[in-house]
């Protein structure tokens, strides 16, 4: 490849290093903003992360327990997963909550998007808030082992903030969502359900 300029890095080379249906590694050499030579390995991701905070009429939102292989051990995270890049994030939140919780819902608000881990992926995550919802049928893949809880609002929040709960999409959710709330930029109901003590 040509040298190419990325912000203030020049690109010598990169070649891919590693690659299954979910990621690409790819290895650059690269000449650093001061100059110095260097390399600089990025994880590529092929889906969008998409989460979804979905609360009850009584403001309950459904937790889903399930062990993470990467840091090995249990993890409490509100419905998510990862939608195709050419798929509407919306389509793939419904899928994921759905699948996850047999839930649908009746209303959907975009609630917030934010890159994960921009030192070293380009993983993207298109998250929603979710109300009127109806159960169903979970139908989780066969390879996942969930659990589902419920608490209210208020205890999820208690949960992100004593450390209880280390999900990255959560945690932004739950305090996006109440953030929201506190500034009136969510629906008056939805405010007043997570705003409840």
């Amino acid at each position: 490849m040509s040298e190419q300029k990325i912000g203030p890095w020049a690109v010598h080379s990169a070649r891919s290093v590693f690659a299954n249906p979910w990621i690409e590694v790819i290895d650059h050499r690269v000449s650093h903003p001061d100059g110095t030579p260097g390399e600089y390995g990025v994880v590529r991701f092929k889906n969008v992360a998409v989460g979804v905070l979905p609360i009850d009429d009584e403001g309950n939102v459904p937790l889903v327990g399930q062990h993470r292989f990467p840091l090995d051990r249990y993890s409490w995270e509100l419905p998510e997963g990862g939608g195709p890049m050419t798929a509407p994030l919306l389509a793939s939140a419904k899928r994921e909550l759905r699948e996850e919780t047999g839930m649908t819902a009746g209303s959907w608000a975009e609630l917030i998007a934010f890159d994960i881990s921009n030192s070293v992926t380009d993983e993207r995550a298109a998250c929603f808030l979710a109300w009127d919802l109806l159960p169903g049928e979970a139908a989780p893949e066969s390879s996942e082992a969930l659990t589902i809880r419920k608490v209210r609002f208020h205890d999820l929040l208690e949960m992100v903030i004593n450390g209880e709960i280390t999900d990255s999409l959560t945690i932004v959710m739950a305090l996006a969502a109440h953030a929201r709330a506190l500034r009136g930029a969510l629906p008056d109901p939805i405010s007043r359900l997570i705003l409840a003590a």
